[in-house]
């Protein structure tokens, strides 16, 4: 196993990217010690931060240093996490529920674009929404709910049951919380499923980081 000395998470400046969320949690969840160095968003889309932009290639947030290696992507990041800090600790051993794992994660990130417009991670974190959801983000919502209620187990347990948590139940758990912090109504299952992944130590830790 690689040495865990030096590992350095870059992440948005109040921490409430998803994308970051991610990382931090995959490194949490690893058990190897980090720290943080926080960006302005605005300076690295207009370029202004070059260096980073060479060091991570695309010049995004998160990104990890560890040692001479520079990685960007939270998918990436968690992906070699896993690998390199063994025994697996973020994805699924069963190839199925891995690949499912994959699935859901590759969807939080890419789908529900008026749902994320609409309830920013900002509004979890530092201010609620006040604005109803319009008719397309109401759209997103219920997808998402539908969703979540299809693949969350009937105990409102871990996605792949029992005590096999997964990087992808973190996902899901911080998109479903766009409508869980702004007092959005979900059913029984998926709320007590929220509510409990909201309780995971590494959750907790950064639900309550500085911002």
């Amino acid at each position: 196993m690689m040495s865990a000395s030096s590992i350095v998470l870059h992440g948005d400046s109040l921490l409430i990217s998803p994308y970051v969320f991610a990382a931090y949690i995959s490194l949490k969840e690893v058990g190897v010690p980090f720290s943080i160095v926080r960006w302005d968003l605005e300076n690295l889309k207009n370029n202004k931060e070059p260096d980073y932009a060479l060091k991570s290639i695309t010049g995004r947030v998160p990104s990890i240093e560890h040692g001479e290696f520079v990685l960007a992507e939270s998918a990436a990041i968690a992906e070699y996490l896993d690998e390199t800090f063994g025994p697996r600790k973020l994805f699924p051993d069963d190839i199925h529920h891995r690949a499912r794992a994959r699935q859901v994660m590759g969807w939080v990130r890419s789908s529900l674009p008026d749902l994320r417009n609409e309830r920013s991670t900002y509004t979890m974190f530092c201010k609620k929404a006040t604005i109803p959801l319009s008719e397309k983000a109401l759209a997103d919502a219920d997808k998402l709910i539908r969703v979540a209620t299809q693949i969350i187990p009937s105990d409102s347990g871990n996605m792949f049951g029992g005590d096999r948590w997964s990087i992808a139940d973190a996902d899901l758990t911080f998109m479903l919380c766009r409508l869980h912090m702004n007092d959005h109504p979900l059913p029984n299952k998926v709320r007590v499923y929220v509510e409990r992944q909201l309780e995971r130590p590494s959750l907790k830790e950064f639900w309550g980081v500085d911002r």
